[in-house]
């Protein structure tokens, strides 16, 4: 069963991510911004708060999205600006 191993939260409401099984990229979190409890991490000082526990992302008011679901959308990082900044 994959794990996510870290999650640091970078610019765009994005994740750059670390699984157990090697795979790393940038999950983003944008498209369920708008979705029920998920609204919250459009406080950017909020998003940052995540970690990874439990096996995937948490936040604490318990937001989460599964390792599974994270792998399934994981884009690589080389599409991506290679300067990735560290705010939401």
């Amino acid at each position: 069963m994959v794990k996510v191993i870290t999650a640091e939260p970078i610019e765009g409401y994005r994740l750059k991510v670390l699984l157990s099984n090697g795979k790393q990229g940038i999950f983003d979190v944008t498209p369920y911004l708008d979705k029920g409890v998920f609204h919250e991490l459009k406080d950017r000082e909020y998003f940052r708060r995540v970690n990874a526990a439990f096996g995937g992302v948490v936040w604490p008011h318990e937001q989460d999205f599964s390792a599974e679901t994270i792998e399934f959308e994981l884009q690589q990082e080389d599409r991506f600006n290679p300067s990735l900044q560290r705010t939401a």
